[in-house]
């Protein structure tokens, strides 16, 4: 079953170029675009068909996967660059990329009107650069339930499971809830340790008692260990987490979400300092300075 789905990924970025990785590695014939040639090039070399553009990227595809920054770009290769008119019948088209409720709902009315004989999935992912990288994404998957049988060999090289959420959407709002949790868990341990240092303990110490503790996650861990090494290069960029953030209180009413406000606000002065494209880790760094 796995060896007869097509796959074409279209978006090479932090993330899509992991996942097209593990879909060569898993046996799948893969097709890959990127906008900037280069990622594309690299995974040629890896045994991917590289396409000269969305349109042929996708045609005779099983699967098409969508990894970008926003629902701007998802538009723009779906309908602007060819994509959607170049998809065969039957095809699924599955939207990875993080673009929030409301566009989500946008580019599932233009596939409906467009090309209904499209199956969209609405299927973001949580996990950042590293997870995806050892398999270890979780699929919060949505759409209809036809689709879930042929869709599974391509989620299964993708990710460690698949979280089914109900019809096209509920997977984007699922997403913006695992988001939340994350940017949390990285402002606290940037805080932390921020306040580690204002009382004046050594920065190894703190990190010695954080390793370990029952309060730290692997990922949690994981982030940590880069901040005791001061590597800040972005699995998961503060830019994009301050996105993140954006896309689910501007689902809301923020009054109900002050705490959430703030660190928005705090995210945007970072980002507006210059550090939007250092990992959400390199909050540590700022607060101790």
């Amino acid at each position: 079953m796995a060896q007869t789905q097509r796959v074409a990924v279209l978006g090479l970025g932090g993330m899509g170029q992991p996942m097209a990785a593990n879909l060569i590695r898993a046996g799948l014939p893969t097709v890959v675009w990127n906008r900037r040639p280069g990622p594309a090039r690299l995974l040629g070399e890896q045994g991917a068909e590289v396409a000269d553009s969305p349109a042929d990227a996708v045609r005779g595809a099983d699967v098409v996967i969508t990894m970008v920054t926003n629902g701007d770009a998802v538009r723009s290769i779906a309908i602007d660059q060819g994509m959607l008119a170049a998809m065969a019948e039957g095809a699924i088209w599955a939207q990875m990329s993080t673009i929030g409720v409301s566009d989500t709902g946008r580019i599932a009315g233009l596939a409906r009107e467009q090309r209904p004989d499209v199956i969209l999935l609405d299927a973001p992912v949580a996990g950042s650069r590293g997870p995806a990288e050892r398999r270890q994404l979780v699929v919060l998957a949505s759409g209809p339930e036809q689709a879930r049988g042929r869709i599974a060999p391509v989620f299964d090289a993708l990710g460690q499971r698949t979280v089914w959420a109900g019809p096209v959407g509920a997977g984007s709002r699922l997403k913006l809830v695992n988001n939340m949790l994350l940017a949390f868990l990285a402002e606290g341990i940037a805080e932390a340790m921020a306040l580690g240092h204002s009382l004046g303990l050594d920065r190894a110490t703190v990190l010695g008692a954080l390793q370990g503790s029952p309060l730290v996650s692997p990922w949690a861990a994981e982030k940590l260990e880069r901040i005791g090494r001061d590597e800040y290069s972005a699995q998961y960029s503060l830019s994009l987490g301050l996105k993140d953030v954006n896309l689910a209180l501007y689902e809301v009413d923020i009054d109900r979400f002050p705490v959430a406000n703030s660190l928005a606000a705090q995210w945007q002065r970072a980002v507006e300092h210059g550090l939007g494209d250092e990992d959400v880790t390199v909050l540590a760094r700022a607060l101790q300075h």
